[in-house]
This record gives structure tokens, C-alpha cells and sequence, in this order.
């Protein structure tokens, strides 16, 4: 069964790879207008999820609007992500920029040991950023995931992220090869943390409500003495990003090691910044706000589900 699953998945990925990436945008936006109308649970999340956070602002028929486009461009960015896989850097440079990337470049007192940590989330094609170090000479890019069954949908997924030439490091079984990495560092570690982290999150504000926050950036960036920063992937156009690199987040203060819950706010409060700019942008379908004292008091709205949904 493996076997015939990983053909057909890779005969997809041939066939998406193979067309333009405005025909492969367009296909991924219909896509996820299909899901949006087929899928009621996602729907559903999404919807709510938009509601607490944007109940007080947006109309209704506002948060259903912009719960509509998320799916469009969930769909988008998943068919660009496989398709930009292939792209060489001469492509990838027709249709992605990249802003600030000066403080990430080695400074004139560091080595190439030196390493970066890279706090971002599910922002447009946050797939994009294992690609950065085509901007940022003498860094390379590297990154973690969660792996999947079967494992002949792994073994595809793993050879389309690396192919631009990142490293990637399973979360579960990879722990020790990263620290090795981190070591001999050199890298861009780049870390999608705003999804929940109930088993060993800290317990934090996020758009106005308390979720479970990762502490894997600051506790990376700590343990190794890197620099942190917060890159957000922006859709620009159909298949057309920008990443905005911001400032670096403070990981000490007159001369002392900031603690762990004051970055990982500074990290939520990027996050923040980049969610209210393009609020669609964002992945809305995943039930971010859990937490083991109860719901914050829900946002003025109402849930704009359709009885017929």
C-alpha cells in the first residue's frame, strides 16, 4: 500500500511542478474554495476562531468573508509550497523578496559558527524560508518537522523541503542531530511555533486570549547564544511573497539572560503584528486556544456559521 500511495502522490508533485506557478496558485485557491464549502469541522474552527479574536471589529459577514479567503489561500500556499520546492534561486528570486536581512548577516565579531533561531508560524508560504539562505550568504538554513504516516508520504515530503538544500530535523526522533548541528553551528534555525504547545508550552496572551506558547525559540536561542529573530511570510500577489525579517528579539538585558516567558511574549506580540496586518494570511483552522485554566471570556460576535453548514 505504501508503495501505491507514495506513486500517486508522486505523480501530483510531478504534475503540479511541471506547470507555471500562476496556473498552480489558481488551482491551489480553488481547492481551498472546494474544502471550505465540503469541510464543516475546519469550517467551523475557523470561523470561531476569527470570531473571538475579531468579534468586536468585523461584522459578521466580514469574519465569514475572511474565514472564506484563509481557505483560498490555505489551498494556495500548500500547491505553491510543492511547487516552489523545484524552483531554482533565479525563480524563487522572480517571485519572493526579502526585507532585513542586514542583521542576520554575520557581524564583523562573529564566526561562522555563529548560528540565527528563526521564531515564525503559518504564514503564507512559511515553507519559503528554508530558502533564505540564498539571501543571507555564509548561513545555512535548517529546520524542524513533524513527521507523517505513511511513511512513504514522509519520504516524499522530506526529499520536496530539502531539496533547495536546507536540513531538516524530525522533532521526535532528530533531537539529538540537531543539537550536533547547533553545535557546529552556521545555521538559520528556523522554528514554526505558533501552533498550541500543550505538553511543555507556557501558558500565555495571544490576540487578547491566553493559548499554550512554544519555549523552543527562546530556550534554543539561550542554550546556543543565538540571535533571535521574527520572519513573517507576506502574499503579495497570486505565487508572489514577501518575508519581513523584524528587529531582534532582546534574549538579555543589562547583562543578564531575559527570562523565557518575556521572549516568548515578545515572539507572541510579533506574531500578533503580523496576524492583524493580513488576517487571512494566517492559519485560522487549527484550535489554537487551549488552556488548562479554562477559556478566556469570549469576544463580542457571533459565530456566523450557516444553519445550512
Amino acid at each position: 500500500m505504501d508503495r501505491v500511495i507514495y506513486f500517486f502522490a508522486r505523480m501530483a508533485v510531478a504534475l503540479v511542478q511541471a506547470l507555471p506557478l500562476r496556473w498552480v496558485a489558481q488551482i491551489g485557491r480553488c481547492g481551498g474554495e472546494c474544502v471550505f464549502w465540503i469541510d464543516r469541522r475546519h469550517r467551523r474552527m475557523a470561523l470561531k476562531n476569527l470570531t473571538r479574536c475579531f468579534g468586536s471589529e468585523k461584522s459578521p459577514a466580514e469574519i465569514r468573508s475572511l474565514a472564506h479567503e484563509n481557505f483560498r489561500r490555505i489551498g494556495e500556499n500548500y500547491c505553491c509550497a510543492v511547487k516552489s520546492a523545484a524552483m531554482s534561486e533565479a525563480q524563487m528570486r522572480k517571485v519572493l523578496e526579502v526585507r532585513g536581512t542586514e542583521p542576520l548577516k554575520l557581524a564583523a565579531e562573529e564566526t561562522e559558527q555563529d548560528s540565527r533561531v528563526l521564531a515564525t508560524g503559518h504564514f503564507g508560504n512559511f515553507e519559503l524560508l528554508a530558502r533564505l539562505e540564498s539571501y543571507v550568504p555564509g548561513l545555512q538554513c535548517a529546520a524542524t518537522y513533524r513527521g507523517v504516516k505513511p511513511a512513504a508520504l514522509d519520504r516524499l515530503l522530506y526529499s520536496l523541503r530539502t531539496q533547495g538544500g536546507a536540513l531538516f530535523f524530525e522533532r521526535r526522533s532528530g533531537a539529538e542531530d540537531l543539537k550536533r548541528a547547533m553545535s557546529q553551528g552556521g545555521l538559520m534555525l528556523v522554528l514554526v511555533c505558533d501552533q498550541s504547545a500543550r505538553d511543555c508550552g507556557l501558558e500565555l496572551p495571544f490576540l487578547g486570549y491566553n493559548c499554550f506558547a512554544s519555549r523552543a525559540p527562546a530556550v534554543m536561542a539561550a542554550r546556543y547564544g543565538c540571535r533571535l529573530f521574527v520572519p513573517i511570510c507576506y502574499r503579495i500577489g497570486l505565487g508572489r511573497w514577501v518575508i519581513e525579517i523584524g528587529e531582534p528579539i532582546a534574549t538579555r538585558e543589562n547583562g543578564r539572560r531575559r527570562s523565557t516567558d518575556d521572549i516568548t511574549r515578545d515572539v507572541n506580540r510579533a506574531f500578533e503584528a503580523g496576524v492583524r496586518r493580513d488576517p487571512a494570511n494566517w492559519f485560522w483552522v487549527h484550535n489554537r486556544w487551549k488552556t488548562l485554566t479554562g477559556d478566556a471570556p469570549a469576544a463580542s460576535g457571533t459565530l456566523v456559521e450557516s444553519a445550512a453548514g
